[in-house]
């Protein structure tokens, strides 16, 4: 799966599901202090990358991902098309 593709998808879920404005979506700064989330918010974001993108988010793995861009990497990374 292209990055495009994913962060075009994670975006929509961002914006769909947790009502995220496009304006705080910065790949940059740091995931839950841009979003605005809180860790409750961030297992929920992990059930959906993993129905959107039919793999298991390892939560050690989520421990090393600070940014958006990290994030994005990691679901194209293990994303099955």
């Amino acid at each position: 799966m292209q990055i495009e593709e994913v962060i075009s998808k994670i975006n929509n879920i961002l914006i769909e599901e947790f009502e995220i404005e496009v304006d705080q979506i910065v790949p940059e700064e740091n995931m839950l202090e841009t979003l605005e989330i809180d860790s409750l918010d961030l297992v929920d974001i992990v059930v959906l990358i993993e129905q959107h993108f039919g793999f298991k988010v390892d939560t050690e793995d989520m421990a090393d991902i600070a940014t958006l861009q990290q994030f994005y990497d990691y679901v194209a990374a293990r994303a099955v098309d």
